[in-house]
């Protein structure tokens, strides 16, 4: 392996600190592999690898601190299960330049329909928590298992505008993470699509920036997710529109 390859552990800490918080973090990840040579399904499939795991340390570091509602989580997760596995089916047959524009396609949607429904919690004065609808999560897991970057982003917004604090929703966020990657995972490694040599080290990296995250995310609570989500989303549909039409 090239030496540049080791740089992959602190591309890994970068993203998954910032992909934690906040998601976004494959935005980071999924290009500098890229840039390396990495091909994209395997790109895809190393994510899954390091979210996997930083996204077990994140959540039982939040759950030991009993500030994830559990229950709730583990209802969830037959859904991010369903989505991620039929994300991952469908990537693993589609060539780059499809997968890109679809995954364009998809992150416009769902960025603007958590925009109107941040805009219309505001515009309400209702502090309760609100109702998730489930089926939301097969398609956030479809998203994540089919390319990724943006998933976290998409939980985080679901959780915030439902009324869940901020850890909270990190706690929430990094156990469906965990379940779409990790089945998806499954998937691409099955296809014999994964380099393990590229997943360890950027695993290495996304487990201690991830660890990091969930100490500091108390800090970092007050400031303005919902619109640093909605930023995360904007930049990376810039990133995909310059990606398939002018490079």
């Amino acid at each position: 392996m090239e030496l540049s390859y080791y740089f992959l552990i602190i591309i890994g800490f970068i993203a998954t600190f910032i992909g934690t918080l906040g998601g976004g973090g494959g935005l980071i990840s999924l290009p500098a592999m890229l840039v390396l040579g990495v091909p994209i399904h395997a790109a895809i499939a190393a994510n899954k690898f390091s979210n996997t795991f930083s996204s077990t340390g994140s959540f039982y570091t939040i759950w030991k601190r009993k500030e994830v509602d559990l229950r709730l989580g583990l209802m969830l997760v037959p859904f991010t299960l369903l989505g991620g596995l039929s994300g991952a089916l469908l990537a693993s047959f589609l060539s780059e330049g499809i997968l890109l524009k679809i995954a364009l396609v998809l992150l416009v949607f769902a960025t603007i329909l958590n925009a109107l429904k941040s805009r219309r919690k505001n515009e309400s004065a209702n502090s309760r928590k609100q109702k998730l609808f489930y089926p939301t999560y097969i398609f956030i897991g479809a998203f994540d298992g089919l390319f990724g970057p943006g998933q976290a982003t998409l939980l985080m917004h679901s959780f915030l505008n439902a009324g869940y604090s901020f850890v909270t929703s990190i706690g929430l966020a990094r156990l469906q993470t965990l379940s779409s990657c990790f089945i998806s995972f499954l998937v691409y490694f099955s296809m014999g699509l994964f380099d393990w040599q590229v997943g360890v080290l950027l695993g290495i990296g996304s487990f201690i920036g991830a660890q990091a995250a969930v100490r500091l995310a108390p800090k970092l609570s007050k400031l303005p997710w919902n619109n640093i989500l909605t930023g995360f989303s904007v930049f990376l549909i810039g990133y995909l529109i310059v990606k398939i039409y002018f490079l």
